[in-house]
C-alpha cells in the first residue's frame, strides 16, 4: 500500500519559492547600528531612483524622447503622422521650457523679496546707530564695533545708503521737508540729510529726508 506522507513531505520542499511571505522591516531605527533610517538614502543603495526635482525629471523625460523618422513609420502611421508627433513633441518641450523660466524667475523673485522684507526689518535699528553716532556714543568701544559689523554684514545683501549732500536733487530718493533759498546754486540741491535713506539694487526702501536748497 502507497504511503503519501513522504509525497506530501516532498511536494511541501519542491513549493515555489516566490509563494513565502514577504518580509519588510518598516523599523525607522536600524537595530545592528541603532541609527536612524532615511527613506532617501536606502532607495538610493538599493538603486532605486530618486524623486528628485520633478521639473529635472520633466526635462530628462523629453531629452531622452526618441523621435522616429518618418520613414520607420511610412508603413504605419505614415509620415504625415510621424511628422505631426515630432511638432507636438517640440511644442510641449518648448512650453516645458518657458514654464521652468517662470519658475526660476518666481523663486528669484521671492529670494529678493524675503531679504528686501529683512532689510526693512532693520531700518529702524539703523536709524538708532545712526542717532548714538552723532551724540558721540559709538566714538569707541564694543557697541562701535557691533554696530560696523552690523552695517558691513548688510552691505553684502545690497543695502546702500542715502546720505549724501551737494548733490541735485531727486524726488525718486530724496523726501524734501525744507527748502530754502541758496545763493550758489544753480537747480535744486540737497544741502543737509535729516534721515538717511536705503535702497537695495534699484528699489528704494526709504527715500532720505532733506533739506534742500534751491536758486535764488
Amino acid at each position: 500500500m502507497p504511503h503519501h506522507g513522504n509525497e506530501s513531505e516532498h511536494g511541501d520542499e519542491s513549493r515555489d519559492d516566490s509563494q513565502k511571505p514577504v518580509i519588510h522591516d518598516n523599523r525607522k531605527v536600524d537595530p545592528k547600528t541603532g541609527q536612524a533610517r532615511h527613506p532617501d538614502q536606502e532607495r538610493a543603495a538599493a538603486g532605486e531612483p530618486d524623486s528628485g526635482d520633478a521639473l529635472s525629471q520633466a526635462e530628462d523625460i523629453l531629452n531622452s524622447v526618441d523621435v522616429p523618422a518618418a520613414e520607420s513609420v511610412a508603413q504605419g502611421a505614415g509620415a504625415g503622422e510621424a511628422e505631426e508627433l515630432k511638432n507636438d513633441l517640440r511644442r510641449l518641450q518648448a512650453e516645458y521650457v518657458n514654464y521652468r523660466k517662470r519658475v526660476e524667475r518666481d523663486r528669484a523673485v521671492a529670494g529678493e523679496m524675503a531679504v528686501i522684507g529683512v532689510l526693512n526689518a532693520l531700518l529702524p535699528v539703523l536709524d538708532d546707530v545712526d542717532a548714538a553716532r552723532q551724540h558721540g556714543d559709538l566714538a569707541d568701544g564694543p557697541f562701535a564695533a557691533i554696530a560696523a559689523k552690523l552695517e558691513n554684514a548688510l552691505k553684502t545683501y545690497g543695502l546702500v545708503r542715502i546720505d549724501e549732500t551737494g548733490v541735485e536733487f531727486d524726488p525718486t530718493i530724496h523726501e524734501a521737508l525744507i527748502q530754502q533759498p541758496g545763493p550758489d546754486v544753480e537747480t535744486d540741491t540737497v544741502s543737509q540729510v535729516l534721515r538717511s535713506g536705503y535702497k537695495s539694487g534699484d528699489r528704494v526702501l526709504r527715500a532720505a529726508q532733506v533739506i534742500v536748497s534751491v536758486p535764488a
